[in-house]
């Protein structure tokens, strides 16, 4: 399989097979949105589009980066977020890079969000499509975060070669700047629990799957049947 890791600014051309990562924490916060009972999550591309969404959707769940804010019903923090029931709902989110890199590749045939806690799923889509090439959106720091390009790395060996180990790349995601500033309060809108739950490897058994609808981009969980491994 051909693989480009890419930074947003360096998607210049639709790929065909899209996988945008951001662990710490917008596509772990989704997951746990899903295992909260979500039905979907619209991915808002600034924060007056989530608030007009909001507003138009009063009974919708808006979230963001950061502390929380006026209109805002939630922030991006899986510590948070997974003790709230959203069983049938629809969320809003709007993160700094996260959502960002979704929308650099919606045109994509194939969009996945991901982070190691659904690592594996997301790896058994790409096995099941059999695509070619693969191009991975390391969304953080402009395309340098270690935990982003550790969990797409990750991932690309687990596609064609599933003996792989996470334990280094799960290392190299603990000792990163994000692990960093989460544990020492640089980031606002924080759980204490927040490190250790990005790093929660295949804690859900679903991928997570964007597409247009309406006009919006909207993530969806795709259940994947485990591999039988010979």
């Amino acid at each position: 399989m051909d693989t480009r890791f890419l930074s947003i600014a360096d998607v210049a051309e639709v790929p065909s097979v899209a996988v945008v990562v951001d662990v710490m924490r917008a596509y772990t916060v989704a997951a746990w949105a899903f295992a909260r009972g979500a039905e979907k999550i619209v991915l808002a591309g600034s924060l007056d589009e989530a608030l007009a969404l909001k507003s138009r959707h009063p009974d919708w769940v808006a979230l963001k980066d950061g502390p929380p804010a006026a209109g805002f019903d939630a922030v991006n923090s899986p510590g948070l977020l997974r003790s709230l029931d959203l069983d049938g709902r629809t969320v809003v989110q709007k993160t700094t890079a996260g959502t960002v890199g979704a929308l650099a590749v919606k045109d994509a045939s194939l969009v996945l969000c991901a982070s190691f806690v659904v690592a594996e799923a997301t790896a058994g889509v790409l096995r099941a499509r059999g695509s070619d090439g693969v191009t991975f959106v390391v969304t953080g720091e402009d395309g340098q975060a270690d935990e982003d390009l550790a969990c797409a790395q990750y991932i690309a060996r687990r596609v064609t070669e599933t003996e792989t180990g996470a334990a280094e790349f799960l290392r190299r995601a603990d000792t990163s700047r994000a692990a960093a500033e989460l544990r020492e309060g640089v980031r606002k809108g924080v759980h204490p629990d927040d490190v250790a739950l990005c790093l929660e490897l295949d804690r859900f058994p679903f991928a997570m799957v964007a597409t247009v609808e309406d006009s919006l981009m909207v993530l969806r969980p795709v259940a994947v049947s485990p591999t039988v491994e010979a």
